[in-house]
């Protein structure tokens, strides 16, 4: 250590502020008289003595320590070849010397194909390059360390193994990429680490978790933890096989959409939720009893704040520690999926919270944001947008639906806040954006990201769903990009939604003055692959639950609540319910408890739910109701003009016109008896379903299961159905011949 320069390399070092720890440490050629021999360097702040060992653990040669804060040297005797050797270490208080292998003794874990592909943003399986990954290099046990970094001038991994010190695991820097990399052997899975960052830009050290972690600390603790993906054995093969073959958007698909920790609570420990194990299992007999085909679930993905829902998303990697291990999350997934339920994820791309241990200013720059504000602030969530501009940040989120997908086995997601990305201006006033290079408000870089990302999915994972939460008329949402589109499979019809709860809250009596809110939906049903969502953002902040938004007494609110599932199963469209709906909960949801589950001890609520599994049965047995719900082939209208009786009636029809069902329903709590329709055919239809029966809590008017066609023109047809209909309830009908 005679010379200058390493002189200089041990200062930096013992400082943390060594730009290439490598270069210093671990084995290294040196030139002694003109005679090259090995040297072996290590830095083991604490460490009494040290020696060279080789595999086995026999001695080769003792190290020099040559300062007191830890840092050891030896030459290695004359002819000594380079060997994988190790380093054995006497602590303070230990009786017996560790042996294990150097960190700085193993080349780069990521391949230069690699760090193309990620300069390109095209790095497709990102999750098997950075984060914190347990493997075996060269026949040692151990985790290899990855993160994008650029602005940083120094980076290290720390945590309790090694006492949190900054200048003990400094990663080697890949400087075209920004990449930092480190391969720690014997760190064993659920340690907790995060990363000690020195910005180049100066300031500070400051630590950040792993933006690729595949788990983390339970809130309030932010810290990584160290997952082995490896292990789970998964018994789904059926369910993945089939879900290759499917066109879901001609096949039924009805979703009960869940927050896991307010669903079911374990109120005889502590009210505490149910853990993802505990709750697979109870939550695949519900989904089955009640027909739904899938589950929906707001984000699994790790977040500090509990009333964000897990909305801002701080560890888009790692599923929430709240209900247990990512182990545990596979358990749940793969449940389901053999109990034939498909499970989709809520997933938040379009912006990220501004939690300190996160993503914003990673690397002391603006890394996955943008630096202006008027780009990289969402003014009304106090969070920040992503720089779809940038590769590596489209490369991070495109990566990442695919990893849900691929570890995960999810069969889709649900894609947040989509119209906050497509457009620059979106909840800013003049002066507060900045518009594309054309002048537009159009977000080219967030459009070209939804491309690619959709595209990827559909590449890789045929049979998984991409859906859209975009309240906007943006044209082409589900249209392949090759046309013009975002490529989305499927989008939430808002539109249908806020007209159809409109119409709904209005009294029975003003109901015929707001009619075209029932009926415009058909307008453009057709328009777009659409979902028609009863979300959870319906019975929050204030909202009131969905029941209560009814008009009328409890009976009528109830009533009202069974027509307008009813209207909505039967409407073109996949479904989407918001756990306890279903119920007829009364109170708002919250996050922070349990929803009413003693309300099914009341005849009116356990009819609601009776008459949520009547529905599914019903939907998901007759092709009439799904096989084509994309198109005006699947529906026609009978009257959408009886504005002062306030009646609606049509017909859904399968693709080859063999099942067809009638759907009459009656928006006032008055009866109409004698209520002609004109028919499609005559003969006989039989009463598959009334909402007004006794079993759902109904009043039982109905026309005693079977009614006969007459030969009295209605409609523009020859034939028509004498029926009665209940107040405000809902008949649907079978020709029967």
């Amino acid at each position: 250590m005679a010379s200058a320069t390493l002189l200089v390399d041990l200062q930096q070092i013992l400082s943390a502020e060594h730009p290439d720890p490598f270069r210093v440490l671990g084995m290294h050629t040196v030139s002694i008289g003109g005679e090259l021999r090995l040297v072996v360097r290590a830095f083991l702040p604490g460490a009494e003595s040290v020696w060279v060992a080789d595999a086995d653990g026999r001695d080769v040669a003792p190290m020099e320590q040559v300062h007191p804060d830890g840092f050891f040297e030896t030459l290695l005797p004359r002819g000594t070849g380079s060997f994988p050797y190790r380093l054995r270490v006497c602590w303070p208080g230990v009786e017996k010397a560790v042996t294990a292998a150097d960190p700085y003794a193993f080349a780069p874990v990521i391949s230069d194909f690699d760090l193309y592909l990620m300069g390109e943003g095209t790095h497709l399986r990102l999750w098997e390059v950075l984060g914190a990954r347990p493997m075996q290099v060269d026949g040692v046990e151990g985790v290899a360390f990855g993160v994008w970094a650029p602005g940083a001038r120094r980076v290290s991994v720390v945590g309790d193994f090694n006492l949190w010190d900054g200048r003990r695991h400094a990663m080697r820097l890949h400087p075209a990429q920004g990449v930092w990399e480190i391969f720690i052997p014997g760190v064993p899975a659920g340690t907790v680490y995060k990363y000690e960052i020195l910005p180049r830009n100066g300031g500070p050290a400051f630590l950040k978790a792993d933006p690729m972690a595949f788990a983390a600390q339970l809130r309030p603790d932010t810290g990584s933890v160290v997952a082995d993906l490896r292990e789970h054995a998964w018994g789904d093969e059926e369910w993945m096989e089939a879900r290759r073959g499917k066109d879901f958007c001609v096949e039924p698909m009805t979703v009960y959409e869940v927050h896991l920790g307010s669903w079911k609570r374990v109120p005889e420990d502590g009210d505490r939720p149910m853990t993802y194990r505990e709750i697979a299992r109870e939550l695949a007999d519900y989904v089955c009893d009640l027909g739904f085909t899938h589950v929906e679930l707001l984000p699994v993905m790790e977040h500090p704040y509990d009333p964000s829902w897990g909305y801002q998303v701080t560890g888009y990697y790692a599923p929430t520690s709240r209900f247990g291990t990512p182990e545990d999350f596979r358990w749940f997934v793969d449940h389901l999926h053999q109990r034939g339920i498909g499970v989709i994820l809520d997933w938040v791309p379009a912006h990220f919270p501004k939690d300190a241990f996160a993503l914003r200013r990673f690397d002391g720059t603006a890394l996955y944001e943008h630096e202006d504000p008027r780009l990289g602030e969402h003014p009304d969530w106090g969070t920040m947008v992503f720089n779809f501009g940038r590769n590596e940040v489209r490369n991070f989120l495109v990566s990442n639906a695919l990893y849900w997908m691929e570890e995960y086995h999810v069969d889709g997601l649900r894609v947040d806040a989509v119209a906050s990305m497509l457009y620059l201006d979106y909840s800013r006033q003049p002066g507060q954006w900045i518009p594309n290079r054309y002048g537009g408000r159009e977000n080219l870089d967030a459009i070209e990201f939804l491309k690619q990302l959709n595209a990827a999915v559909r590449d890789r994972h045929p049979g998984a769903l991409m859906i859209a939460e975009e309240s906007t008329a943006w044209p082409g949402v589900t249209q392949p990009p090759h046309l013009g589109g975002l490529g989305f499979h499927l989008k939430w019809n808002m539109g249908w939604m806020n007209d159809f709860l409109r119409f709904m809250k209005e009294a029975s009596v003003h109901r015929k003055y707001h009619f075209n809110l029932m009926t415009f939906s058909l307008m453009y049903a057709f328009s777009e692959k659409f979902v028609l969502p009863f979300s959870h953002d319906e019975v929050v902040h204030g909202k009131g639950s969905l029941i209560n938004k009814m008009p009328g007494d409890a009976w009528q609110k109830a009533a009202n609540l069974r027509l307008a599932l009813g209207a909505m199963w039967s409407h073109p469209g996949k479904k989407l319910l918001f756990m306890g709906i279903e119920l007829g909960q009364w109170r708002e949801w919250s996050e922070g408890r349990s929803l009413d589950w003693h309300l099914l001890d009341e005849p009116l609520h356990a009819g609601m739910q009776r008459w949520m599994r009547d529905l599914n049965a019903l939907y998901r047995g007759d092709p009439a109701l799904w096989e084509n719900d994309f198109s005006h082939t699947g529906f026609e209208w009978i009257d959408f003009h009886d504005v002062e009786q306030t009646v609606l009636s049509y017909v859904r029809r399968s693709d080859d016109g063999e099942h067809e069902l009638l759907f009459v329903l009656n928006f006032t709590p008055v009866p109409r008896h004698a209520y002609h329709l004109g028919v499609p055919r005559p003969g006989r239809w039989r009463e598959v379903l009334n909402s007004d029966a006794e079993v759902y809590g109904g009043s039982n008017l109905g026309n005693m299961g079977v009614v006969q066609t007459v030969p009295l023109a209605a409609h523009g047809r020859q034939q028509s159905l004498p029926v009665t209909l209940p107040p405000l309830g809902m008949l649907v009908l079978r020709h029967e011949g």
